[in-house]
């Protein structure tokens, strides 16, 4: 079995659908995470090169069930996409421990457990991470203390990554994505806001799922081979702008 293997966590939607996706267009074969089960069957229906597996990556022992289980399914891993990722938002007095810890356990807790659990495959294919950040954690905003939070210590985590895996030919990379038109950011963003970021960003405007999951196969790649420890802003340019746009208070 030669074909490469693609853990992605967060496969069920969004980017982490768009990822598994293009690795299959790629060539690759996918292990599809997630652990809302009903989209993760629904999105991966029809999907030859790739398989579900149901699981939380915020509980240990799931984790590891979860590695050993595509391990033994694939007989390797070549490359880790830790996606997966909870979106809340609200102003710093309202955002009670249990909130904060619900937002840490996935978007930090969940990086690490994956990471580390996929560390031996790792070795043996001398493989890649890419962990999903956020915009939000190289710039500060509105309504973002756990979520962007969250998003910077996952980029801190990727150069720990990469400083210490080098030596075992593991590269780590991390993507931080701006704002990207989801069907979920369509439904909740005003066409204030909305008007507020195309203004803000110097493309001038929203990107795409597909366009995120470019930069993350790429990092996946023996294209990318000598790249390793880096933070990438898919983001239209908007990190280089700024955030905390009045329309987002609100």
């Amino acid at each position: 079995m030669s074909e490469k293997v693609a853990l992605v966590t967060g496969a069920a939607r969004g980017i982490g659908l768009a990822t598994t996706q293009l690795f299959i267009e790629q060539g690759w074969r996918v292990a599809m995470v997630d652990r809302d089960g009903d989209e993760l069957h629904k999105a991966s229906a029809g999907l030859n090169e790739a398989s579900a597996f149901l699981h939380d990556v915020s509980i240990p022992e799931q984790v590891d069930d979860m590695v050993q289980s595509v391990h033994s399914s694939f007989g390797r891993i070549d490359a880790v996409v830790n996606n997966a990722g909870v979106a809340d938002f609200g102003p710093i007095e309202e955002t009670g421990f249990d909130r904060w810890r619900t937002v840490m356990a996935t978007n930090l807790d969940g990086v690490f457990l994956v990471s580390r659990a996929t560390v031996p495959a790792l070795r043996q294919t001398r493989g890649a991470i890419v962990n999903i950040a956020s915009i939000s954690g190289l710039r500060a905003s509105t309504l973002r203390v756990a979520y962007g939070t969250s998003k910077a210590a996952v980029i801190h985590l990727t150069k720990q990554q990469a400083a210490e895996l080098g030596e075992y030919g593991i590269r780590a990379n991390c993507v931080c994505p701006g704002p990207v038109r989801t069907k979920l950011a369509m439904a909740v963003h005003t066409p204030e806001i909305i008007a507020a970021y195309h203004d803000a960003i110097p493309l001038n405007r929203y990107g795409s799922e597909r366009e995120i999951a470019e930069v993350i196969t790429f990092l996946c790649s023996e294209k990318a081979s000598y790249v390793t420890g880096q933070v990438i802003a898919s983001d239209g340019g908007f990190e280089s702008t700024g955030v905390g746009l009045p329309a987002l208070r609100t």
